[in-house]
């Protein structure tokens, strides 16, 4: 059986963290779940949103509504991570997360249909996101041992692209048959699956060193991340891809003036990239045979800028959709690494914050990335805008490999920071 199973391993999703780790197993199917259950509420109250305003700007308000806290909580939701009990912290904001569901299931039955009541509520949500975030991801190199750190992450990366596909489909459909409180409804009963798990949690208070403070400083993970080059790489790198090279934004433009295209062809673009994000999470065996984590790093994101600007040069609508969802691939790659680096090189009780810290920047980013994106094109062209910044990405990616040399050389046997 062993013999059969090893070349499997070398293509597919390593599932040894799901066999050895009972807490962990429970903590990815409850994620996933309710990851599902997010995605349909997130369609569901851009689509009320609309159906009440009949705007599109109040609809876009909702990422505002949403991204807004997500920063701003983004770093002390770290603190609190490293100061608490994790499992308590996690239990309670999914109870919050799942409360607010049912509140909006509630207002939905009742015909009760007021944007600032959404847009609060979406607020809310990302502050109980920035809370349990930290709070989740410090959590798992507690259950497993850090040879099983990139298997889990790959994982976790497949439980975020499915539910990012397969939450909106669902969530369009149960809208259009029972309406907006079924999803809602249906979204609280999958945080069940969620709660289930982190009540099962042993204990996972920080592991803090004597002489340490009892309540966790923001400015002090700051000030150790700004000790710790590789982990600062692992921002930087990420910073590079997706506010350089982040064509998100110019997909409607692209969709008419490339390939004569509707808005089918601009769910066909933004599709592409998480295709390809979710075939490097099923596609993921190789990766943890791989021990030069920084080079990884590098060599994906390298990946993910020059596809991009291919993508900028393409006429052809499917050889723009390959090189799209080759980049998406490689983002999965890069995420899982820098998350593995991020888990192995920093102590216990700094783990929430830098946490804190990644989530501050994936949020950011591709947002900063929509800015720069529709800036550029509007001053040049699409074309310009979309090449150019998947090789500026390349060309900074070389200037900080260059800077911090020792970022390449990382090596998961012996992390350091």
């Amino acid at each position: 059986m062993a013999a059969t199973d090893r070349p499997r391993r070398r293509v597919f999703a390593d599932l040894t963290p799901l066999r050895t780790s009972r807490d962990y197993r429970r903590l990815w199917v409850g994620g996933t779940i309710s990851w599902v259950g997010q995605a349909m509420t997130a369609l569901a109250i851009s689509l009320q949103v609309y159906d009440i305003t009949r705007s599109s700007f109040a609809v876009g308000l909702v990422g505002l509504f949403s991204l807004v806290p997500l920063v701003a909580f983004g770093l002390y939701g770290g603190a609190i991570a490293d100061t608490v009990d994790r499992r308590k912290l996690g239990l309670y904001s999914s109870l919050g997360a799942a409360a607010l569901s049912i509140a909006l299931a509630c207002a939905a039955l009742l015909d009760y249909h007021r944007v600032w009541f959404l847009y609060a509520v979406v607020a809310l949500q990302a502050v109980c996101g920035a809370l349990s975030g930290p709070a989740r991801s410090a959590m798992i190199p507690r259950l497993l041992p850090a040879e099983q750190l990139p298997a889990a992450n790959a994982l976790n990366s497949v439980t975020m692209t499915s539910g990012t596909m397969a939450g909106p489909m669902l969530g369009g459909l149960i809208v259009g048959w029972w309406g907006y409180q079924a999803a809602y409804l249906i979204d609280a009963v999958t945080f069940l699956a969620a709660l289930y798990a982190m009540w099962r949690l042993p204990s996972m208070k920080p592991d803090r060193a004597e002489g340490t403070r009892g309540r966790a400083s923001v400015v002090d993970g700051l000030r150790f991340l700004g000790t710790r080059p590789n982990v600062r790489m692992t921002f930087f790198t990420d910073m590079a891809a997706m506010v350089l090279a982040h064509p998100r934004a110019l997909f409607p433009a692209v969709a008419v003036l490339w390939f004569g295209g509707d808005a089918k062809t601009v769910g066909l673009l933004v599709a592409a990239p998480a295709v390809g994000a979710l075939l490097g999470g099923l596609f993921s065996g190789w990766q943890g045979r791989i021990r030069r984590h920084g080079l990884a790093i590098l060599c994906a994101v390298a990946t993910w800028g020059l596809a991009i600007a291919v993508f900028g040069l393409t006429r052809n609508l499917w050889l723009g959709l390959f090189f799209l969802a080759l980049a998406g691939c490689a983002d999965t790659v890069s995420m899982v690494f820098r998350t593995t680096m991020l888990q192995s090189a920093t102590p216990d009780d700094m783990r929430g914050r830098l946490q804190g810290v990644f989530i501050v920047v994936v949020a950011g980013g591709p947002r900063l990335g929509d800015f720069l994106a529709g800036t550029a094109a509007d001053l040049t062209s699409p074309a310009v805008a979309i090449t150019g910044g998947g090789l500026a990405c390349v060309l900074v990616l070389g200037l900080l490999a260059l800077r911090w040399r020792g970022f390449a050389r990382y090596d998961a046997r012996s992390p350091q920071a």
